[in-house]
């Protein structure tokens, strides 16, 4: 599944690898450098949810919806 995460007027885009309902793992571009908080962005309804990163690998993060 696509996603974004958008912070600050940046855009990065992303693959959901695993989602629940309360957070997700995502896998990034490991040349962007993901803030703590941003808004994560479901493209197939354009759903914007607040979230925090809980945990980081090289191209993954795990994040929790706020």
């Amino acid at each position: 599944m696509s996603g974004a995460l958008e912070c600050a007027g940046i855009t990065i885009n992303c693959l959901i690898s695993n989602i629940s309902i309360s957070g997700a793992a995502i896998e990034i571009p490991s040349r962007h450098h993901i803030p703590e908080r941003f808004s994560f962005v479901f493209k197939a309804d354009d759903a914007h949810i607040p979230c925090h990163v809980i945990w980081r690998e090289e191209e993954r993060i795990g994040v929790a919806f706020d």
